[in-house]
């Protein structure tokens, strides 16, 4: 089947932290001559779009605009901006997070509150310490909403499989007794949010990826075809072991006809 629109996980599928994936960039380049859509539906909310982007171009040599990215930093600040009845200025937020999500965030107008927010939103965080832990048990415990950005327990870069963002919600989650409300893949709303975004048909989409707990889930959840690449988290004994086959199954992307 030929899709309209290509959605792309970006660690362990276009690269692997500071290691190239040079298949990707034949991939992409391959999109680009077929005139083909893509998007990269990434779950990290430690860069900008504008960071995203200019990271693909400088150190991967792979064609991306800001335009292109997708992050659950993106998603995070258009749910919330949804959440209340009247003007988000009114409201406050507590955020365990990189410059990313923090940035998304606060952007919407609602306030930093350490004391009594109304929502606590936590990501990855590469300064995470015991105080943040604590502000956002405490924030939680006095009834804030609980938004987990996304449930990667790890991530793959040139060192290996590093914590992910679930591992610190994971804490949250354990010293509040309380699971958060997750944004980003698996979860189907980082798709259809690119879909309202960018205005693209996601029956006619495909999302591809190397983790199939969170990208091939995605898909799965949303109803959208998916392409699982092995150079990343998930191996064949892992999608073996799964009820639900993702779509197509390659080795690495230069191998896919677009």
């Amino acid at each position: 089947m030929k899709y309209q629109t290509y959605l792309i996980d970006l660690d362990g599928t276009m690269y692997r932290g500071k290691e190239k994936i040079p298949e990707a960039r034949v991939f992409i380049d391959n999109l680009n001559r077929a005139g083909v859509d893509y998007y990269f539906l990434t779950n990290n909310t430690t860069k900008t779009p504008q960071q995203v982007a200019e990271n693909l171009v400088n150190n991967h040599q792979i064609t991306a605009t800001p335009e292109q990215v997708v992050t659950p930093s993106l998603a995070t600040a258009a749910y919330i901006q949804n959440m209340f009845d009247d003007d988000i200025t009114n409201h406050s937020a507590y955020v365990i997070g990189e410059y990313g999500l923090k940035s998304a965030v606060f952007n919407t107008g609602i306030k930093l509150n350490e004391d009594n927010p109304d929502v606590v939103i936590v990501g990855l965080d590469y300064d995470v310490t015991y105080h943040k832990f604590e502000v956002a048990t405490l924030a939680i415990k006095k009834g804030a909403f609980f938004i987990g950005t996304n449930a990667d327990t790890n991530l793959p870069n040139e060192r290996g499989l590093v914590p992910g963002a679930g591992s610190v919600i994971s804490l949250v989650e354990t010293s509040t007794q309380q699971r958060a409300h997750y944004i980003g893949k698996p979860e189907p709303d980082m798709i259809f949010f690119a879909a309202k975004e960018k205005g693209f048909d996601p029956k006619t989409s495909v999302m591809v990826g190397d983790n199939y707990n969170t990208d091939i889930k995605a898909g799965i959840s949303a109803k959208v075809d998916t392409l699982w690449v092995n150079t990343g988290v998930s191996t064949h004994a892992d999608i073996d072991k799964e009820k639900i086959k993702p779509t197509h199954q390659v080795e690495s992307l230069d191998q896919w006809d677009v």
